[in-house]
């Protein structure tokens, strides 16, 4: 009798697989390279609304968007199209030798129907590091053809984030970007963030919110004027702090920035990178804030992630300037407005405004999660603040709630908290000891439940590691 065949025994893993071709050949952004090629990567092979699964079929609740940038959700048909056509019909060209494409200009177009008044004019570039990159270039240029030649410094604020790029990097606030690279370059100078949570661990004392964001506002005068007016270029700013920590700013500060960058002939230059296209629930953070800034950096949203790509608009005075200019621009990329990628940012755009999905933000969806999570973790013993607008929320773990303490740096207590967030299916961002969410701008009220349900499962177990009864 002829025996029955077994099954073909399995030889291969293929989650093992790819993590071992991934240690051999991938370096990874802002990892430790070996410790992860002994731990494993995760890899994630599909995603579908605010929901990604990975190679082992484990599902994961997306409660950073990506990395701020899924405004539309995953897995969204009609951006998907609109890529495939593009891909189709013109897969790639450039816009150098005087060409361009129809994507590209009808993009260029949209976007000013959508800025602050007066930014008519936009560059493209691929990531929100290239578009800080080409606005600090664009806001020295301005100054040369004003004949200003003395203007090269650009300030930022302690714990901003503008890009990974040397100038990007150099701008940034977030000290230990620097050291590995020998940064910051010169010409770069650092003002106080108006950080109001922190505080009193920094010395300021019991103050508050609106008095500190007016001292940090003056604070930074005092920086301008030691440095001299004549020698600063431009302010660059997050119109809300995002990877420093989710700083929302006192209502004080920006009319109070703003008068001083006026009284000192200083350029704004609003990073939209993160608060641009909804996530606050206005178009741009500049909207929320009252801000004329003069140059505008977007990313992520602008394409909801789907596309790589960033753009820079100019306000009127650099718009007019630059562009009337009697020479050559000298600046450009490979792939500056791709045709691909700007179908799929022309889409994207066409779905937030025909869904609603920005007054959604506003209106609804955006204050049922902020007064959730303030329900859920005002009076957790942990948590010492929330903060947070539109959809973008924090919530701080400190050791002491009354004197607003952080735990020691060493405890790495986000970390903890973050691994628990993983252990648990749930896609929430450690910033120190900050935990973050920005969920996609399509998430439900049923889906914030679940979504908080899990991040205070996650907090409380970091609660139980530390002894701390939640």
């Amino acid at each position: 009798m002829a025996r029955a065949k077994s099954a073909p025994a399995k030889t291969h893993n293929q989650t093992q697989h790819w993590q071992a071709l991934d240690a051999a050949h991938h370096i990874h952004p802002f990892t430790h390279t070996e410790a992860l090629a002994k731990e494993g990567v995760r890899v994630i092979t599909r995603a579908k609304g605010i929901y990604l699964w990975d190679s082992d079929g484990k599902k994961l609740m997306d409660g950073m968007s990506g990395l701020w940038c899924v405004q539309v959700g995953y897995g969204n048909k009609e951006l998907a199209r609109a890529g495939c056509e593009a891909l189709n019909t013109l897969p790639y060209y450039n816009h150098f030798f005087k060409t361009t494409n129809p994507w590209t200009i009808e993009l260029a177009a949209k976007l000013p129907t959508l800025l602050p008044q007066g930014h008519q004019h936009v560059l493209f570039a691929n990531s929100g590091s290239e578009a800080t990159d080409t606005a600090l270039k664009l806001i020295r240029y301005y100054w040369n053809l004003k004949g200003r030649t003395e203007k090269k410094i650009h300030l930022s604020r302690m714990l901003s984030y503008h890009g990974v790029t040397m100038a990007a990097a150099s701008l940034s606030g977030l000290t230990p970007m620097h050291p590995q690279w020998d940064l910051p370059f010169p010409g770069f100078a650092k003002v106080p963030a108006p950080y109001w949570y922190g505080a009193k661990a920094a010395g300021y004392g019991e103050i508050g919110a609106d008095e500190f964001g007016l001292l940090v506002a003056r604070e930074t005068e005092k920086i301008i004027l030691e440095i001299g007016p004549d020698r600063i270029a431009s302010f660059s700013a997050e119109p809300v702090q995002g990877a420093g920590g989710l700083i929302v700013p006192p209502a004080s500060y920006w009319p109070e920035m703003s008068r001083i960058l006026k009284r000192h002939d200083i350029l704004l230059h609003a990073d939209e990178v993160i608060t641009g296209f909804g996530r606050t629930g206005e178009w741009f953070g500049s909207f929320v804030y009252g801000l004329n800034p003069d140059i505008m950096t977007m990313a992520k949203g602008l394409s909801s992630g789907y596309q790589p790509i960033s753009a820079i608009s100019l306000g009127a005075n650099l718009g007019n300037v630059i562009a009337s200019a009697k020479e050559e621009l000298v600046h450009g990329y490979t792939y500056s407005g791709h045709p691909v990628a700007s179908a799929v940012a022309l889409k994207n755009l066409e779905v937030l405004e025909r869904d609603g999905l920005i007054a959604r933000v506003k209106n609804s969806i955006g204050p049922y999660f902020q007064r959730r999570v303030r329900e859920i973790f005002a009076g957790h013993p942990l948590v010492g603040e929330v903060r947070g607008v539109g959809l973008l929320v924090a919530m701080e773990l400190v050791e002491d709630k009354n004197e607003r303490r952080p735990f020691p740096r060493e405890r790495g207590v986000g970390t903890i908290c973050r691994d628990h967030c993983f252990a648990n299916g749930l896609v929430m961002r450690a910033i120190r000891d900050t935990m973050v969410l920005a969920p996609p701008l399509i998430i439900t009220e049923a889906e914030i439940e679940k979504l908080l349900a899990k991040a205070k499962s996650c907090i409380d177990l970091t609660a139980g590691d530390l002894g701390v009864s939640p």
